[in-house]
């Protein structure tokens, strides 16, 4: 092994080379060579490690002292990275800061999650990283509770010991003197007017150096529409996006781009031209690529599809409050306006579900959310009308013209909860689901707000959270328990079920101490009304639910909002496991070291493989000529080849039913990613029509397909239904498919494979 390495490493020599670089040099090598053997890994991330911890401070009071005294390399002007206040609690109590802080522990990161934290969280001072991952947690748990060291200690030893993990932005900025610690915004249009359109744009801009932001365009009229201040003609919505398409370009954080999702609801004049934003094709001037596009659905719509009945497109300006009513209220107000004949445009619904499904197959975009269900299922429906998501669907808040909605996130991760025996540990679940509901508790008093419009919203009137988890494939593998098992199905249920009853429990102390959020009063919680209620299902028996709404009805609640599944790619990286609650979508993922793409195989597959002495060259290579698929090699056992199917060679129906049946506990919504072999325009349609029925809020974060049905076959996010040559004959075969799954619901191989 070390042979190997070194010759590499000898390769790259070059005069002036430090130890420092030849360390990270032969890590490099080591991580390259990961595929020929595991233990590559675990050496590449030893020596980096170690190659840290000889270029850094020990102790962490030093550290921080240095980051508090840091200055600007040119001109040397005081530059401190922390803030005073948490500098001064650090240097009051280094001696038991500094004893609790476990260093061995930063060997447990891989090589590749190592990587992913010294580039997005470990802080630099003029370009040389001066913090190491222990550092980093504690000067997190710091920067959450300030002078409660107890605390914070708590705090520490979840991060440390990868129970927890908060939001990049809270680990990347906590206790610093720019302490913006939440990562998503969800803001409204400011007003059809230009005034209003560049101040959301200013918005957008400060947004968007920290955070993401979901923003909803639903007030902008429709192109050809009259504009009586100029005596004009509105351009619509294409023009404008192309700005704040360039406005997302130009406000980043300077290292990657912080997204922007943009939603409208699709009785809006400009949808299909809303819908080709995000092509790759076509001019490029009705193009805007790096904006993400998605759909606030309300019933109406889909019924409509359903019937094949006449879909009418209107201007939000002769059309108003559309976007501010739900459910019947919304559908009479409509059908008034169809009346009265303020229609831009008539179609087909069918006819405009068709365009949704081609942008999905070719971009995996629009995001569907179902409008009518969020606001039904919603804590905050007595504050206002839900108009919009954040980037990763996940976040259901309350925004309007003259508020943003914000709330801090933080990660459980399941895969440490499963005890030695390979059961699932429900007690340490909700306790640290108390210390998370507490921590999110605390940052939105402490953060550093992007806009103004955001903190009174946060601070008083909603108080919203959002916790999420990672890691539930890894722990079902650990269990033993396949993931569309039943088994599984309860654990996933449950799991969430003592996430919610955790945060509602801590949340509810919380409030017998500060008092509720502002709005509680006439909330559905105030009324004895949680989020399974709205959903009509009951809980299991593991909790004494009676007696915490007795509770709840006594105190109240802290906070308005609690649970939200979200996208955790970066935090899944660095804590080595898979993202949220999804499936394995492979059993290999590809890594990127210097120049090189580095192919990895599952751990958790190669050390079951080598406890069967299955794990050879051939093995390996196998499992890579098939992109990760183990179902066509017979040599391994049954058991072990359902335990690590992916999620192409899972039913599309049990994914989505489990997507349902944790979604009773979360009172926010899901990153719901849908993954659909040798996609048609019938089996996505029916894909979308299984998940309004069951009840999902969001229907649809990404659309991800395959070529063909094999499993085998690389999976891409866009993969554009292959078309006749006639386009009269595709659209003719398209609404046949469509209608054929509308029509047998239950046939549908979608669903049902």
């Amino acid at each position: 092994m070390f042979v190997a390495i070194k010759k590499k490493v000898v390769k790259g020599l070059y005069n002036g080379v430090t130890t420092a670089e030849l360390d990270s040099l032969a890590a490099d090598v080591a991580a390259t060579m990961t595929p020929n053997h595991a233990d590559y890994a675990l050496l590449a991330a030893r020596i980096v490690v170690s190659n840290l911890h000889k270029e850094t401070k020990k102790q962490f009071s030093d550290v921080m002292h240095d980051l508090y005294h840091a200055k600007k390399s040119v001109l040397q002007e005081d530059a401190p990275l922390i803030s005073e206040f948490h500098y001064n609690i650090i240097q009051t109590n280094s001696n038991r800061l500094n004893s609790e802080i476990i260093y061995d522990r930063d060997f447990s990161y891989s090589y590749f999650g190592f990587r992913t934290l010294e580039r997005s969280c470990l802080l630099k001072i003029n370009g040389k990283t001066v913090e190491r991952p222990q550092h980093m947690l504690m000067r997190v748990a710091i920067g959450i509770h300030g002078n409660d060291i107890h605390a914070a200690i708590e705090t520490y030893k979840l991060l440390s010991e990868k129970f927890i993990s908060h939001s990049i932005s809270t680990l990347s900025s906590a206790a610093t003197s720019n302490a913006q610690l939440s990562s998503s915004y969800l803001i409204s249009m400011n007003d059809d007017s230009i005034n209003g359109i560049y101040y959301s744009l200013k918005q957008c801009g400060k947004i968007s150096l920290t955070a993401d932001v979901g923003f909803n365009v639903h007030c902008i009229r429709a192109k050809g529409s009259y504009i009586a201040g100029t005596n004009g003609i509105s351009n619509g919505l294409v023009p404008l996006l192309r700005v704040y398409n360039h406005n997302a370009l130009m406000f980043n954080d300077g290292d990657t781009k912080s997204p922007t999702a943009i939603f409208i609801e699709p009785w809006h004049g400009d949808v299909l031209d809303f819908l080709e934003l995000g092509k790759s094709t076509g001019k490029e001037e009705i193009r805007a690529n790096d904006l993400s596009y998605g759909l606030w659905i309300p019933d109406l719509f889909m019924k409509r599809v359903e019937k094949n009945q006449n879909w009418s497109l209107m201007c939000p300006h002769e059309c108003p409050g559309l976007y501010d009513v739900w459910g019947e209220e919304f559908e009479k107000l409509y059908e008034k306006y169809e009346a009265e004949g303020r229609v831009i445009r008539q179609m087909k619904a069918q006819d405009l579900w068709s365009i949704i499904v081609s942008s999905q197959t070719d971009t995996g975009a629009p995001f569907l959310l179902y409008k009518d269900t969020c606001n039904r299922k919603s804590n905050q429906q007595n504050a206002g009308t839900l108009r919009c998501s954040n980037v990763g669907t996940e976040i259901l808040h309350n925004n309007s013209e003259h508020e943003a909605g914000v709330c801090p996130s933080g990660f459980i991760t399941l895969s440490k909860l499963v005890t030695k025996n390979r059961k699932f540990d429900f007690d340490k679940l909700k306790q640290i689901a108390k210390v998370l509901t507490i921590n999110l508790n605390k940052i939105i008093d402490i953060n550093g707000y992007a806009v103004p419009e955001a903190e009174i919203v946060a601070k008083k009137k909603y108080r919203a959270i959002a916790i999420g988890v990672q890691g539930l494939a890894d722990a079902l593998i650990i269990m033993r328990l396949p993931y569309e098992c039943e088994e599984a199905h309860l654990l996933n249920q449950q799991i969430f079920e003592t996430i919610y009853y955790g945060a509602l429990e801590a949340s509810c102390e919380l409030a017998e101490k500060f008092g509720t959020y502002t709005t509680y009063e006439d909330s559905p919680i105030s009324k004895g009304i949680l989020q399974y209620d709205m959903w009509n299902k009951s809980p299991t028996n593991l909790w004494d639910w009676e007696s915490l709404k007795s509770k709840i009805m006594t105190h109240g609640v802290r906070n308005s909002l609690l649970v939200a599944a979200g996208s955790t790619t970066l935090t899944s990286r660095i804590i080595g496991c898979n993202q949220s609650f999804e499936p394995l979508k492979s059993n290999i993922h590809s890594e990127r070291v210097g120049t090189n793409d580095v192919k990895l195989v599952n751990h958790l597959l190669i050390k079951d493989l080598a406890n069967l002495n299955l794990w050879t060259e051939e093995m390996k290579n196998r499992i890579l000529s098939l992109n990760g698929s183990i179902q066509s090699i017979d040599v391994i056992p049954p058991g072990i080849r359902e335990l690590y199917k992916t999620v192409w060679e899972m039913s599309v129906k049990t994914v989505m039913q489990m997507a349902a049946d944790r979604g009773a506990f979360i009172d926010q919504s899901q990153s719901f990613n849908v993954y659909v072999n040798a996609p048609t325009y019938g089996k996505i349609t029916s894909m979308h029509f299984y998940g309004w029925n069951l009840g999902l809020k969001t229907g649809l974060y990404r659309l991800q397909t395959t070529k063909d049905n094999s499993a085998s076959r690389t999976p891409m996010r866009a993969r554009q239904i292959t078309e006749t040559a006639e386009e009269t004959q595709a659209k003719e075969k398209r609404l046949a498919d469509m209608v054929c799954s509308l029509e047998n619901k239950d046939a549908c191989i979608s669903c049902g494979s």
